[in-house]
């Protein structure tokens, strides 16, 4: 990200006159790095619900792919990155569109093209809103969430972007380090998925029926391909490679994620009596989480601790949906929005001064001052988009309505909103419950959800597995709990 509000970027900047195809080239490939993600993504929540659920919750994030990159090449690059305007929005005639840009006209300050700047800031535009779907599995309108989706980036994202990275933004300006998205990107994303979960409402059976992840593996699969995405995610956030901070944040990023993941089995193994392969995926992420905004600005000591601390955090924290009666399906508040809050504010304590600025944190010597600017950035985007959020799915709600019917939701999302199901039992072939047009009429399908050894209870499940439970069937709190077999 732009990283402006930074002494030490600033020198750096004004010797960046001419296009580098070194650093171009490296940002093509960190752009890639973070599309990427957004898939993975799918996968991860994917294999988190039921099998009734599947395809639904990979759409959800696919959806945002399209729909979002329209919405930055018409004016959301221009909202986001374009002149500031009274500190909270920037608008450029030139960014709309994208049809103003010149071929090689460079991002101001850096030596990569504008056009590089804006399909990099496009990836993590995409990613956001689909990190709220996973709060949501199971119960919500496609074409609802797919509305969502469009006013939540115009209405909350394109804004809260310009205020964290934006020249001119008022957290910018404020000198709130964000350095790649622990605001803009988590917080935001955690505190919309808490305020939309208020408007729909919990799942039926919530507390009282088993909600197994139907697949791990695919679930162990989404998190390594969202750990190797990230090194795009925060690496690429300074924007270039050829003065050492890029190679710091990289690392931070490693050591923070296996810090966490440690950190999450060893809170499990005490809590639960378990090591899980769910505890492990959910831990590498709140691992990613933490160390996004505070990758440039810690030392490797300082990441194995905002690592373990994140870690063990947000496994308790997964847990405050059953005491506070919200449903989280997939723990976005848990993960996203505190280990968000928990990087943001770790900034405060051990930002070293010595790597992409020369704020200093409490335990460097800095008091207490960057520690009050990263906590006013913490409150006002997660009360701006709780809030607003809020508000947006309430007006949806009742224009259109934002949940599907109690039938629908027991029958099965993917059926009510894609006609097809992820899992073919019967060996029929195909999975879609429309005729393909270049091939025969199929026989008799079997009916959702059902296979060869049990019928479908329900829940989604086929036959519970120890140590693979995202609820426990009595509603204890944990992110996994050892069911017997």
């Amino acid at each position: 990200m732009p990283p402006g509000i930074l002494t030490v970027a600033a020198n750096l900047s004004a010797e960046k006159a001419e296009l580098s195809p070194a650093d171009t080239g490296f940002m093509l490939i960190a752009t890639a790095l973070v599309m990427v993600m957004t898939p993975a993504l799918a996968f991860f929540y994917g294999g988190m619900v039921r099998v009734k659920s599947v395809l639904n919750m990979l759409m959800m994030s696919f959806i945002s792919l399209g729909l979002v990159t329209i919405l930055w090449v018409l004016y959301g690059f221009s909202l986001a990155f374009g002149t500031d305007h009274g500190a909270v929005i920037g608008f450029s005639g030139d960014y709309v569109g994208l049809s103003g840009i010149g071929l090689t006209e460079l991002w101001d300050g850096y030596s990569i093209p504008v056009y590089v700047f804006a399909a990099f800031q496009l990836m993590f535009a995409v990613l956001t809103p689909a990190l709220i779907s996973g709060a949501l599995a199971d119960r919500v309108k496609f074409t609802a969430w797919a509305l969502f989706v469009v006013l939540w980036a115009t209405v909350v994202y394109f804004p809260v972007a310009h205020w964290v990275w934006g020249a001119g933004g008022w957290l910018y300006e404020l000198g709130v380090i964000d350095f790649a998205g622990g605001t803009a990107v988590h917080i935001n994303a955690g505190a919309a998925a808490l305020g939309v979960i208020f408007v729909v409402g919990k799942r039926i059976g919530f507390k009282k029926d088993p909600m197994r992840p139907h697949s791990l593996p695919l679930v162990m699969l989404g998190a390594g391909l969202l750990w190797f995405g990230w090194f795009g995610f925060n690496a690429g956030s300074w924007l270039g490679n050829d003065d050492g901070v890029g190679a710091v944040a990289f690392l931070n990023t490693q050591v923070a994620t296996a810090a966490a993941m440690l950190g999450w089995l060893g809170y499990e193994k005490l809590r639960h009596g378990s090591f899980t392969t769910l505890g492990a995926a959910s831990g590498a992420v709140a691992g990613l989480v933490a160390i996004t905004p505070a990758c440039g600005s810690v030392s490797p000591l300082g990441s194995i601790a905002i690592g373990v601390i994140a870690g063990v955090l947000c496994a308790m924290a997964v847990g405050l949906k059953y005491r506070f009666g919200y449903d989280d399906s997939l723990d976005v508040v848990g993960v996203h929005l505190v280990g968000g809050v928990v990087g943001s504010l770790l900034i405060g304590f051990f930002a070293t001064g010595g790597v992409q600025s020369d704020a200093k944190g409490l335990f460097y010597g800095g008091g207490l001052a960057q520690l009050g600017k990263q906590s006013v950035g913490v409150v006002c985007v997660l009360l701006y988009s709780l809030v607003v959020s809020f508000v947006l799915a309430k007006v949806i709600d009742l224009v259109m309505g934002f949940r599907i019917s109690e039938d629908e939701e027991l029958a099965g999302v993917d059926q009510a909103a894609h006609a097809e199901t992820a899992y073919d039992y019967g060996g029929t072939g195909g999975g879609t419950a429309l005729p393909r047009s270049a091939a025969p009429a199929p026989g008799p399908a079997p009916a959702s959800g059902e296979t060869p050894e049990t019928e479908d209870d329900g829940s989604g499940s086929r036959a519970p597995q120890a140590g693979s439970s995202a609820q426990a069937q009595d509603g204890t709190p944990g992110k996994a709990k050892k069911v017997d077999a």
